[in-house]
């Protein structure tokens, strides 16, 4: 399968007469939202417990199962956080959250900027939660 780029689904898609048509023609070319063997992957590189990644996101033992077993949909905060217990690169989170169906971190938009330099100067999650609150900004947790 040859993968199309952007521009080109874009141009294919506005000379659709056929929606239809378009997204058979092309179901190979989107992302699934179903991004667990990524964070999987991940996970696997890491070599932490479940537990641990678990408390270094900031979040429940049980709720980290039920999203690996896609029990769960994660919101873009949780990926956000889960990337940093797995002390994820900027660009491996962005791939996440693209892949998630999210929009990517951007560096024009504040709350944004202060979670890409977490990422980019390897800071945990409690010291980004920690200036994001001093910045006036909504914590990821």
């Amino acid at each position: 399968m040859k993968v199309k780029k952007t521009g080109e689904l874009r141009e294919e898609l506005m000379s659709a007469p056929d929606l239809n048509e378009f997204l058979e023609n092309n179901k190979e070319q989107f992302f699934s939202e179903d991004i667990r063997d990524l964070l999987q992957q991940m996970f696997s590189r890491r070599r932490i417990s479940k537990a641990s990644l678990a408390k270094k996101a900031g979040m429940s033992e049980v709720y980290l199962h039920q999203l690996f077993a896609g029990q769960r949909k994660p919101s873009r905060d949780r990926l956000i956080c889960i990337c940093f217990g797995l002390q994820a690169s900027l660009d491996d989170v962005q791939e996440i959250l693209q892949k998630g169906g999210f929009a990517s971190l951007y560096a024009r938009n504040r709350r944004d900027s202060i979670i890409m330099y977490g990422f980019l100067h390897r800071l945990d999650l409690n010291s980004i939660n920690d200036r994001l609150f001093q910045e006036g900004e909504e914590t990821l947790t």
